[in-house]
């Protein structure tokens, strides 16, 4: 469906038919461009409004299709650029991701969305009060819109960040347990948000170069800031990827430890029984010659045997740590 469509001329909206091709030609005609903005469209809702405008076939299959990778492709007279609109909710600890498809010419952008698009809500309304910004053409709708989905990649990879942090503080707060569960699946979202956002570094280089000669000169600067503030969010993910990776063997290496320690105390235990064990068992075989038996205090002497023993092997073992 479509979510807006307007025209714009010297960085300003103005009225126009609603036929957007009728729009496309008064653009041509008397300078200015066409910003068009439809949502999760069929094939038939898609070709209803844009058909007029002569897309590449292999665009257009992208576009209804969506599940692409981060991307940008020239075409004759026309740039088609993809990314990813990544979202995370705290309360599941769960990445989501949609996609953006953005057809740029010289008179116009489309930009398809596919997924949620809360984000790019008010994009519209904040650069119509930039109009300086609005005159340098489509270009400027796609830095604007760019710019606004790598904020919140920004944003998500602070939320990332407090969440590792969190299961950090818990690995090492001394329980007795284990939160392998809890690590593996933040660890599986933080590679989901590396997938989503890692690929659109070499896109967003190009805006920023001579690599898409359609990009104004005056647009460059602001396309390398955005450069520069996703290889942070990127460097940021693949930060948290190797901590949460670190935390995950610390939380199993506490767990082999904690093993270990019930392993020693549970042999000092046994060893503490075996002493007594085997002097009763030696008593105990029936055998008819066996001197102590006849000694008027060999039931003490044994049983002093067996304390004294009992009490050397506990201060040995509580010394060394194992009790």
């Amino acid at each position: 469906m479509i979510v807006d469509v307007a025209l714009y001329q010297n960085g300003a909206r103005v009225s126009g038919p609603s036929d957007i091709s009728d729009l496309v030609d008064i653009a041509e005609k008397e300078g200015g461009f066409v910003w068009l903005g439809l949502a999760q469209p069929s094939q038939a809702e898609f070709d209803m409004v844009v058909g007029e405008l002569n897309f590449h076939p292999l665009a257009v299959e992208d576009a209804i299709n969506a599940n692409q990778r981060p991307k940008i492709e020239d075409y004759e007279g026309l740039t088609f650029f993809v990314l990813k609109t990544v979202f995370f909710d705290q309360k599941e600890q769960e990445i989501t991701t949609g996609e953006l498809m953005c057809f740029i010419s010289d008179h116009f952008i489309v930009i398809v969305r596919h997924g949620e698009g809360h984000p790019l809500a008010t994009v519209r309304h904040d650069l119509e009060q930039k109009p300086e910004l609005l005159k340098l053409g489509p270009f400027a709708v796609l830095h604007a819109v760019a710019d606004r989905v790598i904020d919140g990649y920004t944003s998500i990879a602070t939320s990332l960040e407090l969440e590792v942090v969190g299961v950090e503080n818990k690995v090492f707060s001394g329980k007795r347990q284990t939160f392998s569960q809890e690590i593996y699946f933040l660890k599986r979202e933080i590679i989901e948000f590396k997938h989503a956002i890692e690929p659109l570094i070499i896109p967003i280089s190009k805006l920023s170069t001579d690599l898409v000669a359609a990009v104004p000169e005056k647009m460059k600067p602001f396309f390398r800031d955005t450069s520069d503030h996703l290889i942070q969010a990127c460097e940021q993910a693949s930060g948290l990827d190797s901590l949460i990776t670190s935390v995950l063997q610390a939380d199993l290496a506490h767990i082999q430890v904690q093993q270990n320690i019930d392993v020693r105390r549970i042999s000092a235990w046994v060893a503490l029984a075996s002493g007594p064990t085997m002097i009763a068992g030696i008593y105990g075989m029936n055998f008819h010659h066996m001197p102590e038996l006849s000694t008027k205090y060999g039931y003490f002497v044994v049983l002093g045997v067996m304390i004294t023993l009992t009490g050397f092997l506990v201060r040995s073992f509580r010394k060394s740590g194992w009790l």
